[in-house]
């Protein structure tokens, strides 16, 4: 009998992640639509400030032709009633392993029931959903990231709990990869906004957010870490918030010169676009991409 694994692209939809650097190939996003019109607080939504609505959809279909120009399969939410403001942030909602998706549950009662939305295009996509984290566990996908194929962190702080933390590393144990379980510093948001990957060795993070015990994991498996140049832009640019395209190939923000100029300099070629509105919401091109798939690694 052959494997769920041996499935995929035949049997099941093409999908798969075993690593957060080999070249991407298909994503999920969900372009706003009237939930942004008149939000009359945006605080109560979680979002930092007023959005002109017409503009950020202008900057995230930007994001998703930057996406196509570099060869990358853009797949969209595509809801069938008026979602939640946030469901822009697909990351949140779902994590995929090489043998399909895990999708999360939220924390914040705002978001609440957002992951069903993804659920159901997974689903139609073809894509195996393994896992719905369930009880009183929270889990979003921000907090889970490969380190190798072998190798998963799993965070906890202020949107994953413990309960949500363990349902993830359960399944991931089942398909034989090691899960290094971290706690965030109080005050990070996720464990994506403290950490991307680069390439195979080549790490970028957030000294004082990232978990010492994520840099020391990474240095024993022969990870070079860089870590930001520039908090201010990390704050107000979200110059950490990128996606990898392929090794050493990176889609970010525009606006960030000085940490553009120091990923430039470690090798790292950057294609950039306009996010600044997008931003006023609290999440960058990291928030807004759901990772569908990759080429699997060597």
């Amino acid at each position: 009998m052959i494997s769920l694994r041996q499935e995929i692209g035949q049997v099941w939809g093409a999908c798969g992640v075993g690593t957060e650097w080999s070249p991407l190939k298909a994503v999920l996003l969900h372009r706003p639509g009237p939930e942004l019109e008149d939000l009359a607080d945006p605080d109560a939504a979680q979002m930092l400030a007023p959005l002109d609505a017409d503009r950020a959809r202008q900057q995230h279909d930007a994001l998703a032709q930057a996406y196509g120009e570099a060869g990358v399969v853009v797949h969209y939410v595509e809801p069938s009633e008026t979602p939640p403001p946030n469901l822009m942030f697909v990351a949140d909602l779902m994590f995929t392993t090489p043998e399909g998706a895990i999708v999360g549950r939220p924390a914040s009662t705002v978001r609440a029931g957002e992951e069903r939305f993804v659920a159901r295009r997974l689903a139609d996509l073809g894509v195996p959903i393994l896992r719905s984290v369930r009880g009183r566990g929270t889990f979003e996908g921000a907090d889970a990231l490969w380190i190798d194929p072998q190798t998963a962190l799993v965070a906890t702080g202020l949107r994953t709990n413990a309960e949500g933390a363990a349902q993830v590393a359960g399944l991931l144990q089942e398909m034989g990869v090691e899960v290094i379980q971290v706690g965030l510093p109080y005050g990070a948001m996720h464990l994506m906004g403290t950490l991307r990957f680069a390439d195979r060795d080549l790490a970028i993070a957030w000294p004082g957010r990232v978990p010492y015990a994520v840099v020391d994991a990474l240095r024993a498996r022969g990870y070079t870490i860089l870590f930001i140049p520039d908090e201010a832009e990390a704050v107000r640019g979200m110059a950490l918030n990128f996606v990898t395209l392929g090794p050493r190939r990176i889609l970010m923000a525009a606006g960030n010169p000085i940490t553009q100029a120091f990923y430039e300099e470690a090798g790292i070629a950057c294609w950039v676009v306009e996010m600044d509105e997008v931003h006023k919401a609290a999440g960058g091109i990291g928030c807004l991409t759901g990772i569908l798939e990759r080429e699997a690694s060597g």
